[in-house]
């Protein structure tokens, strides 16, 4: 579901392995998923709490550095949203919406941070639409973590999310 929905190669899952298995480690961590009546699972998402040593908030902290307090305030005590995906032929239906609230909902964290690939001269595509439906603003755009040459905007909001319309 990764590989696909992020446009990855398929041995991209196997190295990320180690790594996702590391974060179920990690303090506040919270997993949710949607399965159909066949059992077959359709979206996934993931994430805990953020914090100092952890790769993605020292590649944020370098981000932010030129920022002003107010940037640097967001990485202060925040929910990381790490994974959110939903299989391509079952976008477009709120399961990424209803997994984006059921993962958030009851966090004790005052603000959740994610990041996601910027779309460039392209329209906005679906998880930007959520972001953005969501009340995410921008945190920190255009920026280039290690190992990844494209670039990444990161996103940020308070919590509680507002009940659903």
């Amino acid at each position: 579901m990764y590989v696909s929905a992020m446009g990855y190669p398929t041995s991209t899952a196997r190295h990320r392995r180690t790594l996702w298995l590391d974060h179920t480690r990690r303090p506040g961590w919270r997993a949710v998923g949607w399965i159909d009546a066949a059992g077959t699972l359709l979206g996934i998402a993931y994430g805990y709490t953020g914090g100092p040593g952890q790769w993605w908030f020292e590649e944020v902290r370098r981000g932010l550095s030129a920022a002003g307090p107010e940037a640097q305030g967001w990485i202060r005590d925040y929910f990381e949203l790490t994974e959110l995906h939903v299989r391509p032929d079952a976008q477009g239906h709120g399961l990424g919406e209803g997994l984006l609230r059921a993962l958030l909902d009851g966090t004790d964290r005052p603000r959740v941070l994610l990041s996601t690939p910027e779309y460039g001269a392209q329209q906005p595509g679906r998880a930007w639409r959520l972001y953005r439906r969501t009340g995410f603003r921008d945190v920190l755009r255009n920026h280039r973590f290690t190992g990844d040459s494209r670039p990444f905007a990161v996103l940020g909001r308070e919590l509680p999310l507002a009940a659903a319309p």
